[in-house]
């Protein structure tokens, strides 16, 4: 068990590694070399250039000017002084919402941490409860001591704690509350003043019945002329492209080869030559450039082919479409409501913004989705309780006591006092974290095979998966193995009605692994976040081995976006650690602060120089959030509960049962009250934004900008510099798509229902086909 002294050492070791990574970034950073790898969102927006083009040749790598290394720290004010207004224009609502998150934590938790030291931190201190012989059996140390383990039992100073939870409540419920408001504030004011976008338009409709009479692109457009007559615009059928997606793939890697060696014979004057065997290792030496040019040639001639086939096989076509409106109102009137009778057909949703699209998942049938979703659900629950096996052996290993059992023969070296706190404050730490390393890719997997339409519900899935894993295994298992392993020996020879006395009495005791947990993870690796060594490293080999081409090495220095599958769970661990330890051992708090206002720093300047978010959701994520913040404020409440409970504190436990009830009762009125915001789109705000655009554009042809924002990205792919004729055929052939003739002639004269969608449909006027848009 750690002591005081053990944790202030861990922690100055931890305070040293996140300096010494602070130093090594603001020195790397100052290089000309490196600017594209802590400087990428500038270059790949064009608003910024190499920083040295010409004078001697070491300033190309070096920065000689001693003087900007003496302001070394100077990017954390600058992080600091972007306005949020103007964050929101350079990253977008997400970024900045995101930021609010670690925010959040400082206003919920520098209050709450003020209140614990001053009230609860002596209250448990003076106390002796820790002494008592019954609990001779459990391991404690002097940080235990600040702990509620240490007031006695049928204590009346439990009255404090009491008091002091409803304090934590009524404080964290009115943060989430004002938080809550602002970013669904935040949200509509951002969807009105955001600019024309597709997916304002458009309605991904999935799900779409066979038809043996008709194609899908026929199919949808006759429901939604009939359904849907007065603001049907029109619509883009989904294929399936993999084919095609992989010759598009092997022309760009040819067409990067054919530059690159373009670009070596200006160098050098001398032809190039490669061999045509296996990766170029064996075979027959020819021109590189004629082979690249023939190789280019014969697949352009192949993609042709194949785009072909897949825009007139109807095998190809998957039951899917996007279906655009002639005004946001009639998107949103398509959107939020169920289109037939059969509520699994026709479903309809709010389509994503097209860069969000993830095109694999929309082929997966609706029945299939269910089994896909109940298979999931089974590999999740064995993948997060068999983890615990894992982790309690680990736990056990990376401790004094299982070290000194496995081998004995270590007892000289883990006695220093250095390498001791070494082990209790780094090593059950890292073991934790490297367990976890693939975890975020084995759940977006999961995700992906669920069926999720899009990247943005991708990643919010697999975080909600995320964070219920931590809670599983490294929440609970790690009190669970403090309790039930660690003191086996306590189990075995006690009797049974004492068991609630050690655990309760345990639990606390447990927070010297999660402080220790905190500065490894939170402090170690958000400073590890802000040097970005494993991107440097990519970077520059990439830079030195692969890079052919100006595009190449854009696409080497693009970092990718935060990653909120994985960012936002972490944050949660840190609210559900903080919410359920500040009643009970607050010397977990000021850990906590320094994790949430040293992280808002890096991410803000991660945010602003870095990451390119690959999406614009408008903070639709933002009602998870605030739903874990609420279920660990109840896991704080029940906690403690118990905890009063083993400490036979039976006259004053009942006071904490309306806790969780007010809790709940407050997510309710928060849902009730703010989400629709984040799930709707308010019929008045559509129609106030399509009659102000109608104003300001009349003459706006909407049908030619929505005409092929959701065509498959492959299929602009795989047209070339010199395919625009190519390219204006394929708009031609799309945008007169939309008319086509029916073998069901009833459908356009008719109110009887469709044989697929079983709705009743008004006659539909001849005219309506001709109908002039807006």
């Amino acid at each position: 068990m750690a002591t005081l002294a053990d944790i202030g050492l861990a922690a100055g070791l931890n305070i040293l590694s996140a300096f010494i990574f602070f130093v090594a970034f603001a020195i790397l950073r100052l290089q000309p070399f490196n600017d594209r790898v802590y400087f990428p969102k500038w270059y790949l927006k064009g608003l910024r250039t190499d920083p040295v083009h010409g004078g001697a040749f070491v300033r190309k790598f070096v920065n000689l000017d001693w003087r900007s290394y003496i302001r070394f720290l100077n990017w954390m004010p600058a992080a600091l002084r972007m306005p949020e207004p103007e964050l929101i224009d350079h990253a977008g609502l997400d970024s900045a919402v995101y930021l609010r998150i670690y925010l959040i934590g400082l206003k919920i938790f520098v209050p709450i941490s003020f209140l614990a030291w001053a009230v609860l931190v002596p209250v448990n201190s003076t106390s002796t409860g820790l002494e008592g012989a019954k609990l001779d059996n459990i391991t404690s140390s002097n940080i235990d001591k600040l702990s509620i383990s240490n007031v006695h039992s049928e204590s009346q100073r439990f009255w404090a704690h009491i008091v002091a939870a409803y304090a934590f409540t009524f404080w964290t419920c009115y943060i989430l509350k004002m938080e809550y408001e602002k970013v669904a504030a935040m949200r509509l004011q951002f969807l009105a003043a955001e600019k024309r976008r597709p997916d304002q338009f458009t309605v991904l409709i999935k799900n779409i019945p066979p038809d043996p009479d008709e194609s899908v692109s026929e199919l949808v457009e006759h429901f939604f002329l009939v359904n849907h007559p007065d603001n049907y615009l029109t619509h883009q059928v989904v294929y399936n492209a993999n084919k095609l997606s992989k010759l598009v793939k092997k022309k760009k890697k040819m067409q990067n080869w054919l530059v690159y060696y373009q670009n070596k014979l200006e160098r050098t004057s001398e032809r190039p030559q490669v061999k045509t065997g296996f990766l170029g290792l064996c075979g027959m030496k020819v021109d590189a450039i004629d082979h690249h040019n023939t190789e280019i040639d014969r697949l352009s001639k192949e993609i042709g082919l194949e785009r072909d086939t897949v825009t007139n096989d109807p095998k190809s076509v998957i039951p899917a479409a996007f279906v655009s409106f002639k005004t946001r109102w009639g998107a949103a009137v398509c959107a939020q409501t169920q289109q037939t009778r059969n509520p699994t057909l026709w479903l309809s949703e709010w389509a994503p913004e097209p860069r969000d699209v993830y095109w694999s998942n929309l082929s997966i049938p609706y029945v299939s989705l269910s089994i896909r979703r109940l298979i999931v659900a089974v590999a999740f629950f064995f993948l997060t309780f068999f983890f615990m096996i894992p982790i309690a052996i680990v736990q056990s290993l990376a401790s004094i006591d299982g070290i000194r059992k496995r081998a004995p023969w270590l007892n000289p070296i883990i006695n220093i006092r250095f390498i001791k706190s070494f082990i209790q404050g780094f090593l059950p730490g890292i073991a934790l974290k490297l367990f976890l390393i693939f975890l975020p890719t084995i759940l977006m997997i999961m995700s992906k095979f669920e069926g999720f339409g899009s990247i943005s519900s991708l990643e919010r899935r697999s975080a909600s998966r995320y964070y219920l894993f931590n809670f599983v295994n490294i929440f609970l298992g790690n009190i669970l193995t403090g309790t039930a392993f660690e003191q086996l020996d306590s189990f075995i020879h006690q009797s049974a009605n004492e068991y609630p006395i050690t655990i309760g009495t345990a639990i606390p005791l447990k927070a010297s692994f999660f402080i220790t947990y905190i500065m490894v993870d939170g402090w170690s690796g958000i400073a590890a976040e802000v040097l970005m060594l494993k991107p440097l490293i990519i970077y520059h080999l990439k830079n030195f081995f692969l890079v052919k081409t100006e595009k190449d090495r854009e696409e080497a220095m693009d970092p990718g976006s935060i990653g909120f599958n994985t960012g936002e769970p972490r944050i949660q661990l840190y609210f559900l650690l903080g919410l359920v330890y500040a009643a009970v051992t607050p010397t977990v708090l000021p850990f906590i602060i320094v994790f949430f206002g040293l992280a808002y720093v890096v991410f803000r300047h991660q945010i602003i120089n870095v990451y390119n978010q690959e999406y614009e959701s408008g903070a639709a994520f933002w009602p998870d959030v605030h739903f874990r913040i609420i279920l660990a404020l109840i896991v704080s409440q029940i906690v403690l509960m118990g905890l009063l409970t083993t400490k036979k504190a039976a006259s004053s436990t009942p006071f904490l049962i309306v806790l969780p009830i007010l809790t709940i009762w407050f997510h309710r009125y928060c849902k009730g009250r703010f989400e629709s915001a984040f799930v709707r789109y308010p019929l008045q705000e559509a129609m106030m934004k399509d009659t102000l655009e109608r104003a300001t554009e009349p003459n706006l042809n909407l049908k030619a900008y929505l005409q092929n924002a959701y065509v498959h990205p492959v299929f602009k792919a795989s047209l070339g510099e010199d395919d625009d004729e190519d390219e204006e055929a394929i708009s031609l052939k799309w945008e007169t798509e939309s008319i086509v003739p029916t073998k069901r002639q009833s459908r356009r004269n008719t109110p009887l229902p469709s044989r697929i969608s079983g709705a009743s449909s008004p006659s539909l006027p001849d005219g309506i086909r001709n109908r002039p848009e807006p």
